[in-house]
Formats: C-alpha cells, sequence, structure tokens
C-alpha cells in the first residue's frame, strides 16, 4: 500500500479522538449527501414529469398528423392510409376527424371536441378500450349504419315537408335506441352531469342554411362510456364518436376525415418519417408531428430541468467547501508530521496526494449516502405518489419519480469532482509547508 493512502486513512480514523475536525468533516458529508440525493430527486421529479407528459400525449394523440394543405376533409382516405402504411417506419395509420360542438347535460353546457373514431383501426380502438373507465365502446363502432339511416330519414322529411329546417330534421324519426353514441371524457362528463345512458345534445359551432335561415347543427346522442386518459386537456373537452357520425355531423354527405393519424415505430425519429410520408402522400398534404406539436411544452420543461440542475450543482459546491474547510483544520493540526514527512524526503507531490487522498474519501462517502437517500426518497415518493398536482392546471395530477442510472452516476461523479477540487487549496498548502518553520513554532 503506497504511504499517501496509509496515512490519509490513518488521519480519518484519527478524527474520532478530535471533535472539531470529526464535527467538520460529518458536516462535509452531511452537506455531501444532501446535495447528491436533492439532485438525483430533481432529475426523477424532472424525468417523471417529462415521461408522463409525453406518454399521456401519446396515448390519445398520433405520432404524426398528415392533413390536407388547405385543411379541407377529404373522402379517398382509405386509398390514402394504404399508401402511408408502406412508408418506412410507419406501423399504423388511421383516418379520424375533429370538430368543435357545445355539448348539453343534466347539469350544465360545456365546449367540447368531437373526434371521429375509425372502427377499422386496432390501434385507435385498444387505445380508448383501456382508457374506459365505465360503459363499452361496443355501441360506438356499430354506429356507421347510423348515418345512412339518418339520411334518409332526412330526405324523407325533407320532401315531405321542404319550408322545414335542417335542423329538425336531423333528429327525424331517430328512436331513443337508434341514437349515435359518444364516449366522453370524465372531466367533461362531471361538468356537465351527463352518466353512462344519459342522452345529451351536441350543438355543431358549423352552420347550415335553411329556408329560414342559419341554423346551428344539433344532434342528440346517448352516452355509451366515460373514459380517462390521465391527460385533464383531453378528459375535460374531448368526445369520442364514430367516423361516420363525425362526419354527418359536420355536414358531410359522404364518409370523410379531417386528418390521418400516423404511428410510428421509433417516436424519436418522426422527423424523417415525417419528410418520406410527404413524400408518398403529395405536396397538398402536410405532416405535423408530436414533437413540433408540443415543442413549446418540452422546450419550458428542458429550460426548468437545467435551472433546476444547476442550482443544485451550486449547492452542491458550496457543500463541497466544507471539506476545504476541514482539510485546512488538519493541515494546521498535522504541521509537525508535515514537516517532519518533507525532512525525510516526502515530496511535494506525496504531501499533496495524500490531502487529495482524504478529501476524496470524504466526498466518495458523502456521494455513496446521498445516492442512497436519493434512490430511498424516490422510491417512497413514486409508491405513494407524494407529490400531487392540480389536474386544471399542469393537466397531470401527480408526478412519479422516474430515477435512470445515467443520473445517478452523474450525480454521483459530479459531488466527487467538486469534492477533489475542494482539496486543492488546503493540499497546496500543506505542500507548500517549510520543515524549519513548521518544527519551529511547535
Amino acid at each position: 500500500m503506497p504511504y499517501e493512502l496509509f496515512l490519509a486513512l490513518r488521519y480519518f480514523y484519527s478524527r474520532r479522538r478530535r471533535p472539531l475536525a470529526r464535527v467538520t468533516a460529518l458536516f462535509a458529508v452531511a452537506g455531501i449527501a444532501f446535495g447528491v440525493a436533492a439532485f438525483i430527486v430533481a432529475l426523477a421529479l424532472s424525468n417523471g414529469f417529462r415521461d408522463e407528459m409525453r406518454d399521456k400525449i401519446l396515448s390519445s394523440t398520433a405520432h404524426i398528423t398528415l392533413m390536407r394543405r388547405d385543411g379541407g376533409a377529404f373522402t379517398d382516405y382509405r386509398a390514402l392510409i394504404n399508401r402511408v402504411r408502406e412508408v418506412p417506419g410507419v406501423q399504423d395509420a388511421a383516418a379520424t376527424l375533429y370538430d368543435g360542438a357545445l355539448i348539453s347535460g343534466a347539469n350544465n353546457s360545456a365546449y367540447a371536441v368531437l373526434r371521429g373514431l375509425d372502427p377499422e383501426s386496432a390501434r385507435s380502438v385498444e387505445q380508448l378500450r383501456r382508457s374506459l373507465v365505465q360503459g363499452t365502446i361496443e355501441p360506438l363502432l356499430n354506429d356507421s349504419s347510423l348515418t345512412e339511416d339518418a339520411k334518409e330519414a332526412r330526405e324523407k322529411q325533407s320532401a315531405q315537408a321542404p319550408l322545414e329546417p335542417d335542423t329538425e330534421s336531423y333528429n327525424a324519426s331517430q328512436s331513443e335506441a337508434a341514437l349515435p353514441v359518444v364516449i366522453i371524457g370524465a372531466e367533461l362528463a362531471a361538468r356537465t352531469g351527463l352518466r353512462v345512458g344519459d342522452v345529451g345534445q351536441l350543438i355543431s359551432g358549423d352552420a347550415t342554411l335553411t329556408p329560414l335561415g342559419l341554423a346551428p347543427r344539433y344532434r342528440r346522442v346517448r352516452v355509451g362510456g366515460i373514459f380517462r386518459s390521465g391527460l385533464y386537456e383531453y378528459d375535460a373537452t374531448w368526445i369520442y364518436v364514430s367516423l361516420a357520425v363525425a362526419g354527418s355531423f359536420s355536414g358531410e354527405q359522404k364518409p370523410s376525415a379531417s386528418a390521418i393519424s400516423l404511428e410510428v415505430a421509433d417516436i424519436y425519429k418522426v422527423g424523417e418519417v415525417s419528410a418520406r410520408v410527404r413524400e408518398r402522400a403529395g405536396q397538398d398534404f402536410i405532416t405535423v408531428d408530436w414533437q413540433e406539436a408540443n415543442r413549446p411544452l418540452f422546450a419550458a420543461l428542458t429550460l426548468e430541468r437545467r435551472m433546476g440542475l444547476f442550482i443544485i450543482a451550486i449547492i452542491i459546491l458550496l457543500a463541497a467547501l466544507n471539506i476545504t474547510t476541514t482539510l485546512v483544520l488538519v493541515v494546521v493540526e498535522r504541521r509537525a508530521d508535515i514537516a517532519i514527512l518533507s525532512a525525510m524526503g516526502a515530496r511535494a507531490r506525496s504531501i499533496m496526494l495524500l490531502f487529495i487522498i482524504e478529501g476524496a474519501l470524504i466526498g466518495a462517502i458523502g456521494a455513496a449516502l446521498g445516492v442512497l437517500l436519493g434512490l430511498l426518497i424516490s422510491i417512497i415518493g413514486d409508491r405513494y405518489r407524494l407529490v400531487s398536482l392540480p389536474a386544471d392546471v399542469y393537466s397531470i395530477s401527480n408526478v412519479p419519480f422516474h430515477t435512470r442510472a445515467q443520473d445517478v452516476a452523474l450525480a454521483a461523479l459530479v459531488a466527487f469532482a467538486l469534492s477533489l477540487l475542494a482539496t486543492i487549496y488546503p493540499a497546496r498548502i500543506a505542500a507548500r509547508l517549510r520543515p524549519t518553520e513548521a518544527l519551529r513554532d511547535q
């Protein structure tokens, strides 16, 4: 064993018999430990919030959305789906339609976003089925036949009474059992007072021309189920209807879609896949991937993460300065020992190494304790959901703790590096100590 390591371990062990040096060393270890623990917990919270937002967003929205450049609807979406499914990197494609509406229930009315669900898309159906908390989606999947029935009823009513407004004929000949089925978000259901089996009324923002003037489109619907995605914005506004019913409600005579939702194999390569999809679809189409649609959100999260880590790194640096104080006290106490070592031929580099090793031991112990403390807090916090948030402000109700091996290693490495940095000044003082002056002062 090198004598520098032997003496460093001996000095470190001898602190037990020196109360002042022991207290300063304990404060140094505690400061490093709490700094590392805070670093790990902050990284776990940052990762958890970002991952939770990303997963909630991607569980209900498309990885890539393909739309017409002019924003219009298209009826030949089946052929387009078949073309884009052949693009490398695309796993699935499904048609959808978005439309704004007002839904009225027993207690209140609220703004809603209608989303057309393609029954032929296994992924979309399975995602909605997993998020369902009440009811069933089977009646919604069979709603495609209601479009033709409503169209025939409207034509018959118009032939019999051509002066009747179109909004009245929209619900003509519809019995309670034949009403279109919708799946609404849990927050929207609570706000409107609608429950499974209740009948509500949808009012579209698009007006239709009738003999009596412009009138809004409306339709009575039956609530077939309630879903909870975990993202407040979706749970408070979204209403799922079959794609055919959504198209007829928006005034389209044929089944149509406003967008094609694409699922890709690698969510972080959506830029490359988007370029290939645009090339295959043609110049009349544009794409918006999940990163572009949520760029401000994730940019804000990245900035918050960096600033938080910078502040915690400063805290660790301040804690590491305790090591400097501790080693300065050791140098003062060991002046005679240092002088004797120098007189016996010890080089200045060896004396510096002795104190660097001692400071490194303090930093290593503090970093190890900090890692254990940080992992323990993260496990307990994740298990008992200790960090809760108002869902209407932050979109999610609680933040999970997602610890990663590289983050834990980074925290320990930063603490250890700062601990070594804090040993340089007292080690240089010890190396420059002249033996004659040190022995004369004894």
